[in-house]
């Protein structure tokens, strides 16, 4: 199989002027209705992909999810249904919840009462466990006096088994769903990458002893969805939410896919 090389130059249209119900929108319009070889050839690529040998007349359903879910599109073919979660741009949200639901998530997982109340003052960063602090810092400032505290959460979440739960619950399955998300694409109908839910696995867990200064879960970056550090009122609910980023997905992707054509020639 063939793939497209993202060179980490801005030479893919990562960050085109759609928005992402609009890049949703495209690949089911490219998609829908249409036999296997009438599609794109980059998409035909991703349908061999995912679907295996297939005769190239078959013709392809393709639909979105109207669902709050983490897949975006559904593909089907005769029988077989491939969930997929589509992200485009920069600096991917991956996941987001109340804090209180992700604290309870990762009590229900055996973290430690002290390193759950270190993990409730990095996140609000204001010298309290519950967001009432009236001094709010930086990310950045706060690691400057908390460095070993943030070091310990790390190596306490960032084995094998707790992060598979941690990668259903933020990038496959959800908080709530049985459903779950078969393959990722990366970018837009045109010119994009994927990764398969197993690659998933693969690549985050390879990369979970990676050194990061701020609580992270493998490549996955963890932070309020806002610190607030101006106090405007109008973002100041954002402080109560749980996000995850991952930052370096293209990268991620492409290192996954290289290392599938050298596993295939070995």
């Amino acid at each position: 199989m063939s793939y497209i090389i993202y060179r980490g130059d801005g030479t893919m249209p990562f960050n085109s002027l759609k928005n992402g119900f609009e890049n949703e929108d495209e690949f089911v319009l490219n998609l829908n209705g249409k036999r296997i070889r009438d599609i794109a050839f980059n998409l035909q690529l991703f349908i061999y992909d995912i679907f295996g040998d297939i005769d190239n007349s078959r013709v392809v359903s393709c639909y979105k999810n109207m669902r709050l879910q983490k897949y975006d599109i559904v593909i089907k073919i005769g029988n077989v249904i491939k969930r997929v979660s589509i992200k485009k741009g920069v600096k991917n949200s991956v996941h987001a919840e109340p804090i209180s639901e992700f604290i309870h998530f990762l009590i229900s997982n055996n973290m430690p009462r002290d390193m759950v109340i270190n993990f409730l003052k990095y996140h609000y960063a204001d010298g309290t466990t519950n967001g009432t602090g009236s001094v709010r810092v930086s990310a950045s400032e706060y690691k400057k006096t908390h460095q070993n505290e943030i070091d310990e959460i790390n190596s306490f979440i960032n084995n094998d088994t707790f992060l598979r739960k941690c990668i259903d619950r933020f990038i496959l399955k959800g908080r709530n769903s049985y459903d779950k998300v078969d393959v990722l694409i990366y970018s837009v109908p045109s010119d994009f990458i994927w990764i398969k839910a197993n690659d998933i696995y693969n690549i985050l867990l390879h990369h979970k002893d990676d050194y990061s200064t701020g609580i992270h879960f493998s490549n996955l970056s963890y932070q309020p969805l806002n610190r607030c550090l101006n106090y405007n009122s109008k973002y100041d609910k954002c402080r109560f939410i749980s996000q995850l980023k991952w930052y370096n997905i293209g990268d991620d992707i492409i290192e996954n896919m290289n290392n599938n054509v050298i596993n295939r020639k070995n």
